[in-house]
């Protein structure tokens, strides 16, 4: 599912208006009607007192739609036109005078004081938002200003339909003024704002809706922005063959750990077998041996010689190096050392490499290798740490960082996996896929270190590598997801539960789509 900018949603409108010949009216209709299918189940009849507020342009068209259609199926409904009436045009002008001719009235704006309006708002049990929608530019203006300010101020649940009011749909800009809505009802392709912060907390719950604009329409935009859902993981993981061996599903080498955080190479391994590596070693530091060994059965372990508790050197042969078919590196390496190993790799080592945690940090030094690399490199740093690589502030490349992350993983042929709220992996050419899974549970010591394992666990397994890096990343936020849901607090979760409730995680994908996985 293609997430758009507002631009691009306009482009996709057009075409199928004026190329493909679906009437706007029509798409307004399937539009409005999409939206109460999805609200109607939070409603109920005989209780619930509705109000919706209506701006101009699309937005207020919606709006005279899902008026009708409420007050069609009997619910109790006050509509409010925002703007004067003789500015409401085009298709929404089409639906306004079909709502009238329907019998139905509403109440402008122009007759009355917010007072009043507020006066009103108050008993309501819900608001629907349909004032502002993707063709907002520039500053707030009043009365939609003075208006939301109140809103926000309701006690009760506000839906907004497509993007709340004010919202910028790129998600980019500074936000002053906005609907902070309960729940947004997005229509046909979601929009950039809603993966991106602070926007997204504006949002409230997310339900995207199919209005019916065909896919050839969306086709025709150059977006390169994707969602990556349940539905995407249960289509892509890998499937074991009756004759398969441990050696089908991968060779892999950990390099991690130090004398301070030995924690670190336990959580990674044990994601690592956990998501179907068929062997997994760890290099470590040879002074923490016994305390790793003993809380990991299923590995075998490779001693490094170390200098205060890290790893100095690798001393592996090229021949025991081809023997891997992927190798993760940084979890716990702890940051004293000159990191030439990283350059080694980088140098020698022509399959996957997973670099995280301390490993971005000595990668910084080494950026003009990374750039000439012939294998495959996928790097998983959160904020804070590609802010340090690209040296440049958190709050820049939070607020930009669909473009930053394109920008470095085409410079330097990388798989970019942004970790945080709404992960974004970017490929090598450009294409970004954003995570739909986890919550803040994951914001805890440990649950990158768990993400490494994964990722490199199912790139071992499958072909195709952005659906091996997505589905390692969705598996990972529905683990926090599955505990939340069965009596776990977000404050309670630690990286290890994630491990344990893996096999719960995976069956319950394989039973809801009827697949031997």
């Amino acid at each position: 599912m293609n997430v758009v900018t507002g631009e691009e949603m306009h482009q996709i409108d057009r075409y199928t208006i004026e190329e493909i010949g679906l009437k706007a009216e029509l798409l307004m209709e399937n539009a409005g009607l999409a939206f109460v299918s999805s609200i109607l189940h939070l409603m109920n009849k005989k209780t619930a007192k509705i109000a919706v507020l209506i701006g101009v342009g699309n937005n207020g068209g919606d709006g005279f739609v899902i008026s009708r259609s409420l007050l069609e199926k009997g619910y109790q409904v006050d509509v409010w036109l925002i703007p004067p009436v003789k500015k409401v045009k085009g298709t929404a002008r089409y639906h306004m005078e079909v709502f009238k001719k329907c019998g139905y009235e509403f109440t402008s704006y122009e007759a009355i004081t917010c007072e009043d309006l507020v006066r009103n708002l108050k008993g309501k049990t819900h608001v629907i938002d349909a004032m502002l929608g993707t063709g907002l530019v520039g500053p707030l203006r009043q009365p939609y200003k003075e208006i939301i300010e109140q809103v926000n101020q309701l006690e009760c649940q506000i839906i907004s339909v497509d993007l709340p009011s004010g919202l910028p749909a790129n998600g980019n800009s500074c936000i002053t003024d906005a609907i902070k809505a309960s729940r947004t009802i997005t229509l046909q392709c979601p929009k950039l704002g809603a993966y991106t912060f602070p926007s997204r907390e504006y949002y409230g719950d997310l339900t995207i809706v199919d209005i019916g604009i065909p896919k050839l329409a969306i086709k025709q935009i150059d977006s390169e922005r994707f969602l990556w859902t349940e539905e995407n993981v249960a289509c892509s993981l890998p499937v074991r063959k009756p004759s398969s061996h441990k050696g089908s599903h991968g060779k892999g080498l950990i390099i991690a750990g130090s004398r301070t955080m030995t924690g670190a190479p336990i959580l990674t391994a044990k994601a690592c077998h956990r998501l179907g590596a068929g062997l997994v070693t760890l290099a470590l530091p040879d002074t923490i041996i016994n305390t790793v060994a003993s809380q990991l059965i299923e590995s075998t372990f490779h001693l490094c010689p170390s200098v205060n508790g890290e790893i100095n050197s690798l001393n592996l042969d090229d021949e025991l190096m081809n023997r891997f078919d992927a190798i993760a590196v940084g979890p716990g390496l702890g940051r004293n050392n000159n990191g030439e190993f990283i350059e080694t790799l980088l140098h020698d080592f022509d399959k996957p490499i997973v670099i995280d945690a301390d490993g971005l940090f000595y990668l910084k030094d080494f950026l003009t290798i990374l750039a000439k690399r012939k294998g495959t490199t996928i790097l998983t740093p959160h904020l804070g740490e590609f802010a340090y690589l690209i040296n440049e502030p958190i709050a820049k490349v939070e607020k930009n960082r669909f473009q930053v992350s394109r920008d470095f993983a085409v410079k330097y042929g990388v798989y970019l996996v942004l970790k945080g709220p709404y992960t974004v992996v970017t490929t090598p050419g450009g294409q970004q896929f954003i995570n739909t899974s986890g919550n803040p549970s994951l914001a805890k010591g440990g649950s990158g270190d768990v993400l490494t394992g994964m990722v490199l666990a199912l790139l071992m397994q499958q072909k195709d590598l952005q659906s091996a890096i997505s589905n390692s990343i969705f598996l990972h936020g529905m683990a926090a997801d599955y505990l939340i849901s069965h009596e776990y607090s977000p404050l309670s979760v630690m990286a290890s539960d994630l491990i344990n409730i893996m096999p719960k995680v995976l069956n319950s994908i394989q039973n809801r789509y009827h697949k031997y996985r």
